[in-house]
Formats: C-alpha cells, structure tokens, sequence
C-alpha cells in the first residue's frame, strides 16, 4: 500500500530524515517509534504529502505523491485520514458536526445519509447521543474519540495517527489503542502509528518501524524486535541507557515488561 524509497529531508543545516526506506503493506497497522526529535513526526508529514522531501519519493496506492499534481494527487488525499496529537477539532462546531465536516465539505452526499454516516462513526468509537455536545464539554478521551470518528466517517484506505495518545492517562490510553486496533479490524485501513508508547504499542501493531539518526535501523513484528540481537535496537526498547548508541548490557528479565501476550484481541 505504501511505499517510502530513500526520503531525505532537512530544514536549513539540520539533516533530519536521511534515506529512509520503509514499506507498509496492504491492511496491515505499523508503529514508528524512535527517540524524540528523531524524525518521526517529519517522516509522517512527508508520508501523507504535508511536507515536500529533498530527494526520494513516497508511493501511496500506485500513485507517487512527491510527484503527484492536479486530479491524481486529489485523490490520494481522500483516501487519507489523519488523526492528529491533540484531534484538532473545531471549537465551534459539535460534535455531530466536526464528524459530518469532511462529508460535507468533500462530498455530495445528501443530508440523510451524512446523518446516518456521523451517527455510525460516533457509535463505532463507542459514543452514543453525544453529538450536541462541543469539544469543552467533552473529556481527553472523548475528543480523541471524536476525532477518531471524523477520521473513520470518510472511509479512508489509509490511516495516519500522530501520537493519538498524548497527555492521556494509562487506562484512557489503553482503551484508545484498543479503539484504534478494533477501528483498523473492522474497517480495513492501512494504519502507520507514530508513537512513544512502550511497551503498550507493542499489543495492537502487526510490525514496529524504529526509526534512528534519520533512517529506519530496523524492523519487524512485536516477537521480532523484543528478540533482536541489535544492542541498539535493545538499549532503545529497554530503557537502560540515556544513549543506546553507548549501550554495554546484555537483554535480561526487563522482556517480561513488554506484555505481548495481550495483542490478540
């Protein structure tokens, strides 16, 4: 479904992605994780068309968007949905209403079957007769559930979500990788996750990317990198070292931290 062929992007004298290559495949959800202010968030607006790169290119559906113009390049973007970090709702506007935006604004959809579209999403991600309500009323955790819904209302192919668990408590977040992993199930998106959630991205991913000094360094499905051999890789997942790049130890008992038995759901 995506494909990202040696992407280089930098902002003045500050190289930030350096050659990454990564393919995701079709229906499948992938976390990118590595340290912060490592890249992630820039490889994912390249991704999804909001930055341009320097060089390489990134391929969506068939369709390269570095290159894409006009009628091409529109649709792949609606084929995309984006959760972003804080849900990016509109504080004007209701709930009902910031999900019916996207079908309203990009659609000719008539107004009963954007009402029974809006109405589903919101049910789907678990919210029932919460539509009058505005994003002030609602708790984190119901916004991020809104958003969700807005994201999943247009019926995208792919999915990006950009640390969709910010700022929220452990059981919050528990249950929205759960929504996020039952919404991916259901609806069949391809799925990239931005995240810093370890172990908890660990139980919901189908493969972890781990993005290092603007290049992937490695990656492969939850068993895959909990048994890897790359003592960097290792020093990054085990928390043991403030530089992985310096890391000494051997892996010990810290694997039973990463609770993998929890991803079949």
């Amino acid at each position: 479904m995506i494909d990202v062929v040696n992407i280089a992007k930098s902002f003045g004298d500050q190289q930030v992605l350096q050659g990454v290559n990564l393919s995701i495949r079709d229906g499948e959800l992938m976390a990118i994780i590595g340290r912060s202010g490592g890249g992630k968030s820039v490889l994912l607006k390249t991704i999804t068309g909001l930055l341009k790169p320097d060089a390489g290119s990134v391929i969506i559906d068939g369709i390269d968007v570095t290159r894409a113009r006009g009628r091409d390049l529109l649709d792949v973007r609606q084929k995309i949905g984006v959760l972003f970090q804080g849900g990016a709702l509109f504080d004007s506007l209701s709930a009902f209403e910031n999900v019916a935006f996207p079908l309203e604004e990009c659609t000719k959809i008539g107004k009963a079957e954007i009402y029974k579209r809006v109405i589903m999403a919101l049910e789907d991600v678990g919210l029932i007769n919460i539509e009058h309500k505005y994003p002030s009323e609602m708790s984190g955790g119901m916004r991020k559930r809104v958003a969700l819904a807005r994201v999943l209302v247009s019926e995208p192919k792919v999915v990006f979500f950009d640390e969709p668990t910010t700022g929220l408590d452990p059981i919050l977040l528990h249950t929205t990788h759960l929504l996020i992993r039952q919404a991916q199930k259901k609806h069949g998106f391809t799925g990239i996750i931005i995240s810093h959630d370890i172990p908890e991205i660990f139980e919901i991913v189908d493969r972890i990317a781990f993005l290092h000094k603007g290049a992937i360094r490695a990656v492969g499905t939850p068993e895959e990198m909990l048994s890897t051999n790359d003592q960097l890789v290792w020093g990054f997942l085990s928390g043991h070292v403030d530089d992985p790049d310096n890391i000494l130890c051997e892996k010990d008992s810290q694997i039973c931290r990463f609770r993998t038995q929890g991803r079949q759901l």
